[in-house]
């Protein structure tokens, strides 16, 4: 690593962020999912943690199925409370020592039941582990419930009352993640029109998978307030002025969507088009395993590929801030602590573009 390389990555990890886009059953450490998995007698792909964690990174991915086949591996080892708990708690630590202030974790329950856990059960442990990582580093947590495209219609409409169940014990949005192709939106409907009912905010998985056809019902049936990638969102260009026009916050994860091969390289993510037209970009992992990142990671990717400065990088941060679920007060609170601390950092360094 060069040295301006080393000196902007210890800037950008020093810089206030946000997370907005954050797997649970996507952000092990490698040494955890690979303890759980002896322990439980799994076989592995990999004789280490450090070559499990190399084994996991999706580098050989052809398409989004690719991607999401890795998640069998982290999900076996999601089946019981005390792991589950582990999971959420190290997920928290790593963000915070990361300069991660505010993290939005989500994932789908269901997929959690196997061992014989409810729903509630599932939903406890994951908030005590998220909980019990607040306290420790000062880094507020939130939950997203997931519902599976994939899945029949009964499912999301059962994880959307799950989430307004818990919508004072953590949760703060509804989501639909997997598989986009053939599995439209609009099948689920009655999940999201449950969620508004209820006052729950509404994320929609979108433009990732599929084409902009899939951002229009995201956003016109589902009632999103913010979309998951949204990155094939230039192809429509009267939905694309739509979107900014509403300032409908995106959810972008550029490695993440190049490893998918929705973008051929970081360098030609639209997230540089996107942020030029006015949109609220928000910068996210993804799924911190499967990538190989942290969020400082992508910001320093942002600044080698797309040519940002170190105070363009806060501005998207503040923006990520700015687009979180919580209620307003909250997040102004929160958005003007980051917002001071932002403007001590890029006075020490003299606003420096420091670009490797």
């Amino acid at each position: 690593m060069s040295d301006a390389r080393a000196t902007l990555t210890s800037m950008v990890r020093r810089l206030p962020k946000a997370e907005l886009h954050c797997h649970l059953d996507g952000s092990l450490r490698p040494s955890t999912l690979f303890s759980l998995s002896v322990d439980a007698g799994l076989t592995l792909p990999a004789s280490t943690a450090e070559a499990l964690g190399d084994w996991m990174r999706v580098d050989d991915g052809r398409n989004l199925a690719d991607y999401l086949a890795r998640f069998d591996v982290t999900l076996a080892v999601m089946q019981d409370a005390l792991s589950l708990e582990r999971i959420a708690y190290e997920l928290i630590a790593d963000a915070a020592a990361d300069g991660v202030r505010y993290i939005e974790v989500r994932f789908c329950p269901a997929l959690d039941t196997r061992g014989g856990l409810s729903l509630d059960d599932v939903m406890t442990a994951v908030w005590r582990g998220l909980d019990r990582g607040e306290r420790a580093t000062g880094t507020i947590a939130r939950v997203i419930v997931c519902a599976l495209r994939s899945f029949p219609a009964p499912h999301a409409l059962e994880m959307a009352e799950l989430a307004v169940a818990f919508k004072h014990k953590g949760v703060v949005a509804f989501d639909l993640a997997g598989g986009e192709v053939g599995n439209p939106a609009h099948v689920h409907a009655a999940a999201f029109d449950f969620a508004r009912a209820h006052d729950l905010a509404v994320t929609v998985h979108a433009g990732e998978g599929d084409g902009p056809q899939s951002i229009r019902e995201a956003v016109h049936r589902c009632g999103a307030n913010r979309i998951g990638h949204g990155t094939r969102l230039f192809e429509d260009t009267s939905l694309q002025s739509y979107v900014i026009d509403r300032q409908i916050p995106l959810e972008v994860c550029p490695t993440s969507n190049v490893q998918t091969r929705v973008t051929r390289t970081f360098a030609e993510h639209p997230l540089a088009r996107y942020v030029s037209l006015g949109a609220v970009v928000t910068i996210n992992t993804d799924n911190r395993l499967m990538s190989g990142v942290t969020l400082t990671d992508e910001y320093v990717r942002c600044a080698t590929y797309l040519g940002y400065t170190l105070p363009t990088l806060a501005t998207l941060s503040l923006a990520a801030f700015d687009a979180a679920f919580l209620p307003l007060q909250d997040r102004r609170r929160l958005r003007e602590v980051a917002a001071n601390d932002i403007a001590l950092l890029l006075s020490e360094v003299g606003q420096s573009a420091y670009q490797p």
